[in-house]
């Protein structure tokens, strides 16, 4: 109200009683100076300036809500009401196997606290402070993390890898989409927008695997139109009427199923990982998803897609690339229409986030993230110090918090209440955590769920530690996700990788359309690989070898593809140097090409 009335009135000078507990500490020099010196105008310019960072600070964590809208809404109204969390509890709990009573579930974490902190501390008294290639304390009581050594892939691996890449067939990216409806019928999910379901003609299916080739490597319908002799307009209206985010999201359902149900996928893991990360891509113009980052080189939008530990890619969102990546971990596994059963899931230091540890645990899944400098995070203990040390002598003097148990025991049914609002579909895990994340001190619910992440980070960070297979298994499920970022950007070529699209539906579609075309590459390979092994010289027993290998040369099948569009731009460049008037405008086409 004071500011509204210094607004109504013109005021410079703010009056003396208005507040300033609100200014952070690294602006109050500001304001006391300005006050010190007698400048009014500067020190209003100060407050208001805090007053609107404070403001937005309180929008975001949700302390300042806006009455009837749903971004900036009161967070409470995003879960259940207590009333409606009274018939769910038992079936939230039975579903996602925890404790309804707070006595129960601080027992469990409790044995499981135990159970990792003994295994840690038997590496680290068997390991001398020496032994480079172990986790290990130093001659000061500092931990030491070595880096993994390199896999040891057999030659007998190698040789077979390359034998089975020798067996893939070069073949258009149509032809190889075409073969893969025969075998899954995806394009079935393409249904009509006014809802009827008719069997798709073979020019529509022919109509849509056009727009689909269009998006995923960025020609754009006007060059397909070119390159494949179905006028612009056909797939215009084709992509308006059957092709969005609903029959995309189905499609590269039908695909995940597909690799799930393979053999030969099933050598590569059980679908119960996987793991997330972003992408950047550059875009050109305006857009409200752009953002100038001059580490990427210009404006870049982010692409964060979950991917299996089947090498399939199972969820796909389009974020600011500004935007912390932590608050959109959950959503694609709460979401999960596919048959994969993921239980844990992997990710960089990003959604390392104390409130994703808590709300992955209380959900039902396994948060497993590579942390960077993870001998520097706080780890948690259950006792004082003196008795921790006692029981675990080496481990014990890493643990320098004590966990926060009696907030816990409060706040057990909101947390729950929470996890099963998340669960169940009443409110999205993007916009819980974000809120939850940017909460103040004085929210106790927040408090608590970063509470019980701090107990499941040091849970993870001792089983992280003490078992080099867990290390291993979560880097391996990484550089899966880093893999498939080649191909995608090999995949999404033309016009320099760089999207056009300004609109955020839009940018959704041709993130769907390159996972679909994506998953397409790798279930041809799957088919691929397994055909080969069975049919090849040296019988099944050569496939058992390289299931821990990456799929080799994935982008062989692309070059035909590739190589012919381009070509047909070099064609087409030359024709329009050789047909311009001597201007200038002929050397410039020849630069071109």
């Amino acid at each position: 109200m004071i500011l509204k009335e210094l607004n109504r009135t013109h005021g410079r000078k703010v009056p003396a009683e208005a507040p300033t507990s609100f200014v952070p500490a690294r602006y109050a020099d500001y304001l006391a100076k300005a006050r010190k010196a007698g400048d009014d105008t500067a020190f209003r310019h100060y407050w208001e300036l805090c007053v609107v960072l404070a403001l937005r600070d309180g929008l975001r964590s949700g302390d300042v809500f806006v009455p009837g809208s749903r971004r900036y809404a009161d967070p409470g109204t995003y879960l259940f009401t207590p009333q409606q969390w009274e018939g769910k509890r038992a079936e939230f709990c039975q579903l996602v196997r925890k404790a309804a009573t707070a006595s129960e579930a601080i027992d469990q974490v409790r044995e499981e606290f135990h159970q990792a902190l003994e295994e840690l501390e038997e590496t680290l008294a068997n390991a001398a402070p020496n032994d480079v290639g172990a986790v290990r304390l130093d001659e000061e009581g500092r931990l030491v993390i070595p880096p993994l050594s390199a896999e040891d892939i057999p030659a007998e691996a190698k040789a077979l890898r390359e034998e089975l890449a020798g067996m893939l067939p070069f073949v258009p990216i149509a032809s190889l989409l075409i073969e893969l409806d025969v075998r899954t019928k995806f394009l079935d999910c393409f249904t009509h927008a006014d809802g009827r379901k008719i069997n798709l003609s073979v020019e529509t299916r022919r109509n849509i695997l056009a727009v689909l080739i269009a998006g995923a490597t960025n020609l754009g319908l006007t060059r397909m139109s070119e390159a494949c002799g179905v006028s612009y307009d056909t797939l215009a209206w084709t992509q308006e009427w059957y092709v969005r985010e609903e029959t995309l999201r189905g499609a590269n359902t039908v695909l995940v199923n597909h690799h799930y149900q393979l053999e030969l996928a099933g050598k590569f893991g059980g679908g119960t990982m996987s793991s997330s990360d972003g992408q950047r891509f550059p875009i050109r113009g305006k857009s409200l998803t752009g953002r100038d980052m001059n580490i990427h080189g210009g404006k870049v939008l982010s692409t964060y897609t979950h991917v299996s530990d089947q090498w399939s890619t199972y969820g796909t969102k389009q974020i600011v690339p500004t935007t912390r990546e932590a608050n959109y971990t959950l959503d694609e596994l709460l979401g999960n229409e596919t048959d994969l059963p993921i239980h844990e899931h992997a990710t960089d230091t990003h959604g390392a986030t104390l409130v994703n540890f808590g709300l992955f645990d209380l959900v039902g899944k396994a948060l497993t993230p590579r942390i960077r400098d993870l001998g520097k995070i706080t780890m948690q203990r259950v006792d004082n110090p003196t008795a921790t040390n006692a029981l675990y002598p080496h481990a014990g003097p890493l643990l320098a918090d004590r966990w926060n148990e009696d907030l816990i025991r409060a706040t057990w049914d909101d947390m729950l209440r929470m996890a099963g609002s998340l669960k169940f579909g009443e409110a999205t895990a993007s916009l819980v955590v974000g809120k939850w994340s940017a909460a103040s001190r004085q929210n106790t619910l927040a408090a608590a769920i970063k509470e019980w992440g701090r107990i499941r980070r040091t849970i993870h960070a001792a089983r992280y530690l003490s078992d080099p297979v867990y290390r291993r298994k979560i880097s391996r499920q990484l550089n899966k996700g880093e893999s498939l970022h080649a191909l995608r950007r090999d995949l999404h070529y033309a016009q320099q990788g760089t999207i056009v699209r300004p609109h955020l539906t839009d940018q959704t579609e041709q993130s769907w359309c390159l996972t679909i075309l994506t998953n397409a590459v790798d279930g041809v390979l799957r088919n691929g690989h397994q055909g080969a092994a069975r049919a090849g010289p040296r019988g099944p027993r050569r496939a058992a070898v390289v299931h821990r290998t990456r799929p080799p040369r994935e982008h062989q099948l692309l070059r035909i593809h590739r190589g012919r569009h381009r070509r047909r731009d070099r064609q087409a460049r030359r024709r329009m140097a050789a047909t311009a008037p001597d201007t200038g405008e002929r050397g410039q086409h020849h630069l071109l090409a």
